[in-house]
């Protein structure tokens, strides 16, 4: 288990379009976060999504609703040790043959189930531990390594699936209530309380390219947590358990999930069949700036390249829209397909540059772009 560290310093990219950056790598493996529900009074701000309801549901409701929808998944790979960013149960040590373990979420009554990408990475075999006892055998439906999201698939009946629904991640607000279940360190079930720490945030996605708009959460997540559900105050999907930054190797109180939003665009496209294809500019970025996403370095042959971009050129908006942070310009990047040709404003040695950008595929991961 190692320390994952959080740096934003290039961009990621999600179905249906998105700018690929690259970013410098972070360890770990599957994690897990616990939060917890609260309610708020009404006031006149706009309510977020984890406390629509007039009263908040407690600890105890939110796992009862919550839990028969929530998986313990074990993988057999032939990478010695297993894989992941957070670790999972038992490792394989030296032997050719590994066991790892994370947590899902039933997605659907047609036997799909959402996890994280690193927990599902390279597996030879995967079978899924239902609540009642049940254990069944599943097959990778597909993965996306870019925003770290996995579905696999189970034929049992509907019975057995109890879909847990989805909340709008984008509502998300800094000290709203959420609770996590999965299984840290082999204990299935296990049940943690906090609250969103921050939104916004950008981690390091397991081909090293970043995602954006992971959620921040004081509630504690631990190897076997990868892949479970973080919980808000419905007890709906806020997003998926991913990482923890620790130097330890336990919980530090510093969790991260990736957002509901883009898991669930993400496994609709691998659930329907369709590729998961992210755009790419090919441009590193300073994680600090303002006023702008400043470039502090374009990756040769790239669509960065092409159009003229250049070291320390600061980016202002997008097809229009200012950008005014390097978090900003990634998300509006996230917006547009590959193939697609943006208008960039760009501000370099004090004059303002327009630039037309058409972007590209994403690569494999960063480093196959030289980042």
């Amino acid at each position: 288990m190692r320390l994952n560290r959080v740096i934003p310093i290039v961009g990621g990219a999600v179905a249906g379009g998105a700018i690929a950056l690259a970013v410098a790598s972070g360890g770990g493996g599957g994690s897990h976060v616990t939060t917890q529900t609260v309610t708020q009074p009404a006031s006149s701000v706009a309510v977020p999504t984890s406390l629509s309801t007039a009263r908040g549901l407690t600890i105890n409701q939110i796992y009862r609703a919550a839990s028969p929808g929530v998986v313990d998944i074990t993988v057999t790979t032939n990478q010695a040790g297993g894989g992941g960013f957070f670790g999972g149960g038992g490792g394989g040590g030296q032997s050719q043959q590994a066991t790892d373990e994370g947590s899902g979420v039933v997605y659907d009554t047609k036997g799909n189930i959402l996890t994280d990408q690193h927990v599902v990475a390279n597996a030879t075999s995967v079978k899924v531990h239902f609540q009642d006892g049940r254990t069944a055998d599943a097959k990778v439906l597909g993965t996306d390594s870019s925003t770290d999201v996995g579905v696999i698939h189970v034929d049992v009946p509907a019975s057995e699936l109890h879909p847990i629904p989805f909340a709008d991640s984008s509502t998300a607000q800094v000290g709203d209530p959420v609770v996590a279940i999965g299984s840290p360190f082999s204990l299935p079930e296990t049940t943690t309380a906090g609250i969103v720490s921050a939104v916004g945030r950008s981690i390091t996605a397991p081909n090293n390219f970043t995602i954006t708009g992971a959620i921040q959460t004081d509630a504690a997540i631990n190897p076997g947590n990868s892949g479970g559900p973080l919980l808000d105050g419905n007890g709906h999907v806020l997003g998926l358990n991913d990482q923890i930054q620790t130097s330890s190797g336990s919980n530090a109180g510093v969790g991260f999930a990736t957002p509901a939003n883009t898991d669930a665009r993400i496994a609709n496209a691998i659930i329907a069949g369709n590729p998961v294809k992210h755009a790419y500019v090919g441009v590193e970025l300073n994680s600090t700036s303002t006023n702008g996403a400043q470039v502090t370095q374009v990756q040769p042959s790239s669509p960065g390249a092409s159009a003229g971009l250049q070291a320390n050129d600061v980016i202002t908006s997008v097809n229009g829209k200012a950008i005014s942070s390097t978090q900003g310009f990634i998300e509006t990047v996230d917006n547009y397909a590959p193939g697609q040709t943006i208008t960039l404003n760009v501000k370099r040695g004090g004059q303002q540059q327009t630039v037309k950008l058409k972007l590209g595929t994403r690569p494999q991961s960063a480093s196959q772009s030289g980042g």
